[in-house]
C-alpha cells in the first residue's frame, strides 16, 4: 500500500496503484503524487492578486449552485446509477468550492438548495450546459491567472468539468 496525495485538493488516497483521477476533486493523474513527492497548493500561502480573488470567488458560488443543482438532480434521478453518478459529482463540485475557501482563507458559505427537472433527460442536458460553461470559464481563468498555484487549480477543475460532460453525454 502507498499513499498518494493530490496536488489541487490536497487530499490522500490509499492503494496500491495511483488513481487515473484524484477521487476527491477529479484532478487528473498527473496531479497525484507520492506522498513524499507532493506539494498540495491548499497546504501553500501565496499573495493573490484581486482578479484571481474576483475569480475564486465567481467560481465558488458556481460550484455551490452545481453541488445543490446536482444533488437535486440525484433526488430525481430514475435509476439508483444515475442518482449515484449525480451525488458523486455533487462531491465534486462541493470539493472544488472547498478548495477555494482554503486559497482565500474564508468559510465555506451557506449552500441553498436548487431546483431541477423531474426527468433525467432534461437534466442530462442541462449538466452539459453548466459544464460546458464551466470549463469555458475556468480556461479564462486559468489564462489571466498571474500566480501559478491558482493557473494550476482552474486547470485541473477545467478537466475534471469536461470529463464530467463528457461522462453525461454518453448518456444521451
Amino acid at each position: 500500500m502507498k499513499v498518494y496525495i493530490c496536488e489541487i485538493c490536497g487530499d490522500a488516497y490509499i492503494g496500491t496503484e495511483k488513481p487515473h483521477d484524484c477521487p476527491f476533486c477529479g484532478a487528473k493523474d498527473n496531479f497525484i503524487k507520492l506522498g513524499s513527492e507532493a506539494k498540495p497548493i491548499v497546504n501553500e500561502k501565496i499573495e493573490i492578486s484581486e482578479l484571481s480573488k474576483k475569480n475564486l470567488l465567481e467560481t465558488l458560488k458556481l460550484e455551490t449552485e452545481a453541488n445543490a443543482i446536482y444533488l437535486c438532480m440525484a433526488g430525481h434521478a430514475a435509476t439508483y446509477e444515475i442518482k449515484a453518478m449525480y451525488k458523486r459529482i455533487a462531491k465534486v463540485e462541493l470539493e472544488h468550492a472547498a478548495i477555494v475557501t482554503k486559497l482565500l482563507g474564508m468559510q465555506m458559505p451557506e449552500i441553498n438548495p436548487e431546483t431541477c427537472a423531474d426527468v433525467d433527460a432534461d437534466n442530462f442536458k442541462r449538466t452539459i450546459e453548466l459544464e460546458d460553461h464551466a470549463v469555458e470559464l475556468y480556461k479564462k481563468f486559468a489564462r489571466e491567472a498571474e500566480e501559478d498555484n491558482i493557473r494550476k487549480f482552474f486547470g485541473a477543475i477545467m478537466q475534471a468539468e469536461a470529463g464530467h460532460a463528457e461522462l453525461i453525454k454518453s448518456y444521451l
